[in-house]
């Protein structure tokens, strides 16, 4: 029995570096915060989005090890989730500003001179599949 937990614990400790070692890499190698800090212009902060970021993965680790509930009203659903899609949206921006997503694509596709159209495209794609599957799936 004690082996068993040993071997869950290695192996939890295991896949918790594994994970860790490619945000950290993903991170620092990309250069997504400094970047994301250009362009929002907010260089001053970047030791708060650092943080940030180290903050929400040591509760999101705690939050999803445990059953935790929140009772709170529906209404707090929306800056809430304003606030998860401002900052995904952000971090999804700066990952395309540095690999240069979107200029390749619409190059290998023909369309380079209609980049905008792509990319409203791809927003509002995102935006109405946001809105599906909250409508849809949620019961409020």
């Amino acid at each position: 029995m004690v082996i068993k937990y040993l071997l869950v614990i290695f192996i939890g400790l295991a896949g918790g570096l594994a994970v860790g070692a490619g945000i950290v890499a993903f991170l620092s190698v990309l250069g997504i915060i400094p970047r994301l800090t250009q362009l929002t212009k907010t260089v001053a902060y970047v030791q708060g989005y650092e943080w940030g970021i180290v903050g929400g993965a040591i509760i999101g680790g705690i939050l999803s090890l445990r059953d935790y509930s929140f009772f709170m009203s529906s209404y707090w659903l929306i800056p809430l989730g304003a606030m998860y899609g401002i900052f995904v949206g952000m971090l999804a921006a700066a990952l395309t500003e540095v690999l240069n997503v979107f200029p390749i694509l619409s190059k290998r596709m023909g369309i380079y001179d209609r980049i905008i159209i792509l990319l409203m495209a791809i927003v509002m794609g995102k935006i109405v599949g946001s809105l599906y599957h909250w409508i849809y799936f949620v019961d409020l």
